[in-house]
């Protein structure tokens, strides 16, 4: 539609940037009398229905990371996975009504991540990419066939002699740790190294490495965990890049080329992004989705628990138990549906996928 230091370290790690709250009235659950649980406001309420997807008995979720959507409204779920779990797939598909169709992906278990559908002509394709000990991205058909896999790409000059040969975890500047994909007009993509070299890296629409941008930094055209990555084509904007700069808890608009152009500040962990006609929809790791209107102001902030998650932490990722029905604990993406439904992926070892189905 997402930074050396894990993710479990910067979940800890002072919110005093992320809890800057611009000032809105907290969105409060609604409805309590009834089996529904109604969260936002006004314009923007939703149906939250937790553990909308539902897996076959022989799969388990193992960590949920992203999601994406097709044309058809059929909805694609990557996990991490486990290395030693090589047979088990990472990827599922369900309907729009969280039915089960199929699964797919075991070359992606140990690293599953990013997701995303691309149409390209008369087919639709998805794009995946893998971190931890796959290092890899690569572009599926939507049954799960591989047309193209890909590595480090070596002619940028950031990586460590034969990144793009051995498969082995390692976090680092000079590691290759691919996140998430954002889609350009001319059918090429850009390719967010979050956990690695904290860059972007620009490609052809035949997958060939043309240039980068960025480098680790505070800020202004350089990242802390550039996690998640957009192209704005709201209107006015023509074709303008958002990075999600994960660990400065901002979002950041660069051209194409990567200059830098502004700094959108208030989130707890951005992890990724999308679009619905012209609202911008932003999964943060701090326990809460938010919705932004044409001029970037916030107009809904779903499901939010950073005093639970963040501050008191009476909330584990670990112990379904301690989730609270309606709030959230760790969105790390995001989407929306063909009808503004959201469905959400969250950073839980145990797997949690929710959707939030428009009611008003």
């Amino acid at each position: 539609m997402k930074k050396t230091q894990n993710r479990r370290q910067f979940i800890t790690r002072t919110t005093a940037s992320a809890t800057a709250a611009l000032a809105i009235p907290q969105l409060l659950l609604a409805n309590k009398n009834s089996k529904q649980t109604i969260i936002g406001e006004g314009e923007h309420q939703y149906e939250v229905q937790h553990d909308f997807a539902q897996l076959p008995d022989k799969y388990t979720w193992q960590t949920t990371h992203n999601v994406a959507v097709d044309a058809e409204g059929l909805i694609y779920i990557i996990h991490e996975g486990r290395q030693n779990l090589k047979d088990h797939p990472s990827i599922f598909v369900f309907d729009n009504k969280g039915k089960f169709i199929r699964a797919f992906g075991n070359q992606f278990q140990g690293g599953g991540h990013g997701i995303e559908v691309r149409k390209e002509g008369n087919e639709q394709f998805l794009y995946v990419c893998a971190y931890q000990n796959v290092k890899a991205f690569a572009k599926l058909t939507l049954k799960g066939e591989t047309v193209w896999e890909k590595y480090a790409p070596m002619d940028s000059g950031v990586y460590r002699i034969n990144e793009n040969t051995k498969r082995v975890k390692r976090w680092g500047r000079d590691a290759f740790m691919p996140t998430n994909f954002a889609f350009l007009n001319d059918g090429g993509f850009l390719l967010a190294d979050g956990y690695g070299a904290w860059c972007v890296h620009r490609y052809d629409k035949s997958g060939n490495w043309l240039s980068k941008f960025g480098s680790p930094g505070k800020g202004k055209g350089t990242f802390n965990t550039p996690h998640g990555i957009w192209i704005d084509r709201r209107s006015g904007r023509g074709e303008l890049v958002v990075v999600c700069d994960r660990g400065n808890h901002t979002l950041q608009y660069l051209t194409l080329e990567g200059k830098y152009l502004s700094t959108l500040k208030g989130y707890g962990l951005p992890a990724n992004l999308d679009t619905f006609k012209n609202i911008m929809l932003v999964p943060e790791l701090h326990a809460r989705l938010t919705l932004l209107g044409n001029d970037n102001k916030v107009i809904a902030r779903l499901g939010d628990d950073v005093k639970g998650v963040v501050k008191q932490k009476n909330v584990d990722r670990g112990k379904p138990k301690t989730w609270v029905n309606g709030k959230f604990v760790h969105p790390h993406d995001a989407c929306f549906d063909n009808q503004g439904n959201i469905i959400v992926a969250e950073w839980v070892a145990t797997g949690r996928v929710s959707r939030l189905k428009k009611v008003s």
